[in-house]
């Protein structure tokens, strides 16, 4: 058929008549993959929560990884630069950190370098996650208008701010709390059955190894301490990034339970 002469409105019927045409009869067909999609979704998802529940290590490792290498994809294919730039950043500064973090015998500083760092990019990200998602409402209400800006390009501020907040975030916190693990192992004060390995002394903070009170003429850490429930004394910056940022709520030491709203009224 010639649709030269077609108007384009009129050559749109026509191609559109013609794909309906050619898939007369697929109702059943679409339904069957309909189905298949479901039910592999479905076991797709019993088969994550027992690998989770089962192997929770490998599960941890696989996903973060996923989580952090497969953006890399689209924003190449994407040319999404801005990302990238941020990606190689973030990428570089957090490999250093997880080296130092895995490494033995652990460096005294090391904890320290590893929750100022995580620590860092929490407040980032949940600061970024607040601006983006202030800007999405305010888009929604239509406040933008008072600022004479379009609100496609509010709108995409805002879900980019939001889409940072989360991804960073996620990524942080499960990276926190693979350096937390290594670090713990690697101090050693507790092992896998719940009993300490070696005995802390009243001086020593658990989380980073060093003398919690020092003289003048000592090389040491200058801060705050507290004291957990179980009478435990840590520096207090060393047991927030234990228990905020590492996702940690049992002692260093003992592993008894830390009820994080009653020490710290304020994560910050």
């Amino acid at each position: 058929v010639d649709l030269s002469h077609l108007s384009p409105e009129e050559r749109w019927r026509v191609e559109h008549a013609r794909m309906h045409a050619k898939h007369r009869g697929h109702e059943a067909m679409h339904a069957e993959m309909v189905l298949i999609l479901i039910a592999t979704l479905v076991v797709a998802q019993l088969l994550l929560v027992q690998w989770k529940q089962r192997h929770p290590r490998s599960y941890n490792m696989v996903t973060l990884f996923q989580m952090w290498v497969v953006p890399l994809y689209f924003t190449i294919k994407l040319y999404w630069w801005r990302f990238l730039v941020i990606w190689v950043l973030f990428s570089a500064v957090t490999a250093f950190v997880t080296f130092r973090a895995t490494r033995k015998p652990l460096v005294q500083t090391t904890p320290r370098l590893v929750y100022k760092w995580f620590l860092l990019i929490y407040k980032i990200s949940y600061a970024t996650g607040i601006v983006g998602y202030m800007a999405v409402m305010f888009t929604l209400f239509g406040l933008n208008l008072l600022f004479r800006i379009k609100p496609e390009d509010a709108m995409d501020f805002g879900i980019s701010l939001l889409f940072y907040g989360l991804y960073y975030g996620v990524l942080e916190r499960d990276f926190a709390e693979m350096c937390a693990d290594y670090m713990a192992s690697t101090i050693g004060f507790y092992s896998a059955s719940g009993m300490p390995t070696k005995h802390l002394s009243d001086s020593v903070c658990a989380v980073c190894g060093q003398q919690i009170f020092v003289d003048v003429n000592e090389e040491g850490i200058i801060e705050n301490t507290y004291r957990l429930s179980c009478n435990h004394v840590f520096h207090e910056f060393c047991i927030r990034g234990w228990c905020i940022v590492g996702k940690k709520q049992t002692c260093p030491y003992c592993k008894e339970k830390v009820d994080l709203k009653r020490m710290f009224s304020n994560p910050y």
